[in-house]
């Protein structure tokens, strides 16, 4: 059991849980599991669930909250570190501080040839897309004009509050550096009419 929490739960929302646990059948403590299942958009998701507290392995830690056992992947401690758990109008809700780092992207190896929208579509594709399908978003070429790319970007990155730090470190920095023909990349997408752009943490 860990010395220090890393986690904090409302009053509200412990009791509510702790209700919820009372309710389950068998014998034996049961705990709340956490685990951090991936992310969508800037946030990450969760796996809650009641576990017997006898099968947490080894490599997770546990935490008391009066009378609640806490567990949650050691692995995911920086993840986790000063999230809350709190109760609101929806439900049980994870307010977390942190947040996934942005796509990790580097500048294609081999061909390049073509004419220029040819080049610009191979490597949103083959290098840009994948990545940041990670994220649950796309980029789209709209258009060029000169060496000015014009880019939308869909899915998980329309509205996303990330979505500049995603062009700019990752997007435009990658097509720069793979055509040097170019000289910017603009982002023309209509970031106020994102389907459900910021991310409410899952829950059950």
């Amino acid at each position: 059991m860990s010395d220090t929490t890393v986690l904090t739960i409302a009053p509200d929302a412990l009791d509510m849980i702790r209700q919820l646990r009372d309710n389950e059948e068998g014998d034996g403590e049961f705990a709340l599991s956490i685990e951090v299942t991936g992310f969508r958009g800037p946030q990450f998701t969760y796996e809650l669930a009641f576990v017997p507290l006898e099968d947490k392995a080894d490599d997770w830690l546990e935490e008391r909250h009066a009378d609640l056992a806490v567990i949650f992947p050691e692995a995911d401690t920086a993840k986790l570190e000063g999230a809350a758990l709190e109760l609101t109008e929806q439900g049980l809700s994870m307010n977390n501080p942190n947040s996934p780092a942005s796509p990790s992207m580097s500048a294609p190896a081999g061909d390049l040839s073509g004419s220029l929208v040819d080049r610009v579509q191979q490597v949103l594709s083959e290098t840009i897309n994948p990545q940041v399908a990670l994220h649950g978003g796309g980029a789209e070429l709209v258009s060029i004009d000169g060496t000015i790319a014009y880019l939308r970007l869909f899915g998980g990155c329309q509205g996303c509050g990330l979505a500049q730090v995603t062009l700019k470190q990752g997007i435009e920095r990658i097509i720069l550096e793979s055509i040097p023909e170019l000289s910017q990349v603009v982002d023309v997408t209509d970031h106020a009419s994102g389907v459900d752009p910021f991310y409410q943490s899952q829950k059950k």
